[in-house]
């Protein structure tokens, strides 16, 4: 696996270079390589904010920078094996993953998204879901779109005599993390059988890659359901379920109903799951997304120049103007408090010693 990614990595800052002027000497070569390019990988779930904000970084800054949707499981262990300058992850490392890096690992949020409930049905657009029914369809008790339970909770909607097609992920997935630790809490059955993690052992479905992967299954397969970062439904026009949040209401994902998830304490380190909130208008699964970054940046050979450069666009990418592109692609800005959590974060990352946040 650890080849691999250093092939995919390797393969993308290839392909991001090919438009770079080559230098006379190897030496030169080496000093514009640490200072003009960054590289990233891990979750899809941000793909379309990144893709975004990357973009415009290079064209500002003209740092080349490289984003490699692996998945959040892939992100992480890019940089355990410190192939790239920082992963990220739609899931908190916990303690225990944390301890079997080979350095600290600081989490920096970047935006808050929607996990939404995606479906295919003919003629059908309209949808609402309870705690209930997601469990019943998810483990696999509710196998007919006109179940009488589904049917009842949706009167004058005409759902189709047709088998539910249950997709998920197939690779080690945020996404999924986010999904499975929503279901943990509102279901008993599912945290007793299934559980919460960036793998599950699935009770029914169909496994695809990515939130691409996820998002075009659902959309070439009638009579399908399942979980997707908002962006990719939205992109796809692929309709999307309302649900049932904590206080009783049902809730579209939205700017607003994902904002209002995070309206709660957030801890200093920032690792704090946004499911199931108590708000009475926020979307129930909603979270953070998070870069992940090893606190001491000396290591392996890296120069300060690279350690400084990536302390400094993470600076930037939580700030206004990089926050601003959000709402551009169906993401959340971060709140204030949530910034000046991951600045405070920012500060105390550091190379011989000494911080390196302006």
């Amino acid at each position: 696996m650890k080849h691999i990614i250093t092939l995919l990595v390797i393969a993308a800052l290839f392909v991001g270079c090919q438009g770079g002027k080559k230098k006379n000497s190897s030496a030169t070569a080496k000093k514009a390589e640490k200072v003009s390019a960054l590289t990233a990988a891990g979750a899809t779930f941000p793909m379309p904010f990144y893709n975004l904000v990357f973009k415009n970084y290079t064209k500002e800054k003209g740092i080349l920078m490289t984003y490699g949707g692996i998945g959040s499981g892939g992100g992480i262990r890019s940089l355990k094996d410190k192939v790239v300058d920082f992963g990220a992850s739609d899931a908190f490392l916990s303690d225990k993953k944390m301890a079997d890096l080979p350095g600290e690992i600081v989490h920096i949020p970047t935006c808050l998204g929607a996990v939404v409930i995606a479906f295919n049905l003919p003629e059908v657009t309209d949808v609402k879901l309870t705690n209930k029914l997601l469990e019943a369809i998810f483990m696999g008790k509710i196998t007919k779109w006109n179940d009488k339970l589904l049917q009842a909770n949706n009167p004058g909607v005409k759902l189709p005599d047709m088998p539910i097609t249950v997709v998920h992920r197939s690779d080690g997935s945020g996404t999924t993390y986010i999904f499975s630790d929503f279901m943990s809490k509102i279901s008993e059955q599912w945290n007793m059988k299934v559980g919460k993690g960036k793998s599950l052992k699935w009770p029914t479905g169909i496994g695809a890659k990515g939130n691409p992967g996820v998002a075009g299954t659902i959309k070439s397969t009638v009579g399908s359901i399942g979980y997707v970062g908002s962006e990719y439904a939205f992109a796809q026009k692929i309709p999307v379920a309302k649900l049932k949040n904590k206080a009783g209401n049902y809730i579209e994902p939205t700017i607003e109903s994902i904002s209002a998830a995070a309206k709660g304490e957030i801890p200093a380190d920032t690792r704090v799951m946004l499911t199931n909130s108590d708000d009475p208008n926020a979307y129930p699964i909603s979270g953070f997304t998070w870069i992940i970054l090893y606190k001491n940046q000396q290591y392996d050979n890296r120069s300060e120049a690279k350690a400084k450069e990536t302390v400094k666009f993470l600076n930037w990418l939580i700030d206004a103007d990089a926050q601003a592109v959000a709402s551009k692609v169906h993401y959340a800005p971060l709140p204030e408090k949530a910034v000046k959590r991951a600045k405070a974060i920012l500060k105390s990352v550091t190379y011989n010693g000494k911080p390196l946040a302006e």
